[in-house]
């Protein structure tokens, strides 16, 4: 009497402790991790904080410099740019976190698909892939963004859908990496379906570099966002955003050079933010440093 074949177990994770106690010693992630949090806060308050309307006008305080009533200075028709940098930061937050989102969604099934399966369905999608990533990521976001119209909707949409091949490429040459182990051999052994195999088995193994690529996509996103609002295809006034306010700033920059250097550095210390996020969490979930 032969003995039940059991389901062979996924292999073992990292250890999350050992993981999360490294990504805790790099000093540079952290302060990365503290940068983000901060406009993240900002913007998740921005309805609830007191400041001013970020759309309201003053035409007796056009262009004032930074001062007691205005923090960071006024605009070219005396909107408080405070009120404007916070609700701006949350549009292009969120269209960062969303542009990655729609991308991951979408291109991590096609990179499992063409990985698990190769033949005729990878060189399909690979060879789409390399098309697709032929053409640079902000020339097919603008591109995409004026075929659709401006909003920061379809401009989170087209920024998404230019970051797909890569997530395409990344994920498929993880899935051929994994895909060849023993658990999954083993999973297919038994007769497990291809879909509980990809998973169950596949999938949990390849997330790692995954989040990794999303936290430094991120940065890219948003400065894709800032720059379709710079050329008009992103946030329409007069919502505020970031991109908009240095397209309106460049008209100004002699008179009130304020209103450029508040959204300038704002992006920039964002995206460095995501950037050392990404690089610390590279080290942490690279099985070589374990």
């Amino acid at each position: 009497m032969t003995a039940a074949v059991a389901a062979p177990h996924p292999a073992p994770k990292r250890a999350p402790n050992r993981a999360w106690k490294k990504l805790r010693a790099n000093k540079a992630a952290l302060v990365g991790t503290f940068i983000v949090a901060v406009f993240v806060l900002l913007a998740a308050l921005a309805p609830v904080l007191p400041i001013a309307d970020p759309t309201a006008t003053n035409w007796g305080a056009i262009r004032q410099p930074p001062s007691v009533t205005a923090w960071l200075g006024t605009d070219e028709i005396g909107r408080d740019i405070f009120a404007r940098m916070i609700w701006g930061g949350q549009a292009s937050l969120m269209a960062g976190v969303v542009s990655v989102a729609i991308a991951v969604l979408v291109g991590v099934p096609f990179g499992l698909v063409a990985g698990y399966f190769g033949g005729w369905t990878d060189s399909i999608i690979a060879r789409t892939t390399d098309a697709l990533l032929a053409m640079p990521f902000l020339i097919l976001a603008i591109a995409l963004a004026a075929f659709m119209g401006p909003s920061l909707t379809n401009a989170m949409i087209a920024i998404g859908l230019s970051a797909v091949p890569i997530f395409i490429r990344l994920t498929r040459g993880q899935v051929l990496a994994v895909k060849t182990e023993d658990y999954v051999e083993g999973a297919r052994a038994i007769g497990l379906g291809h879909v509980r195999i990809m998973a169950r088995y596949i999938l949990p193994n390849v997330l790692p570099p995954i989040m990794v690529q999303a936290t430094l996509t991120i940065a890219t996103a948003i400065i894709a966002e800032a720059s379709l609002s710079f050329l008009g295809l992103g946030q329409q006034p007069p919502a505020a955003s970031w991109g908009s306010m240095l397209n309106t700033a460049k008209n100004f920059l002699s008179q009130a050079p304020w209103m450029a250097i508040w959204p300038g550095t704002a992006i920039f210390l964002v995206v460095i933010g995501f950037n050392l996020m990404g690089d610390g969490l590279r080290d942490a979930l690279d099985p070589r440093e374990h």
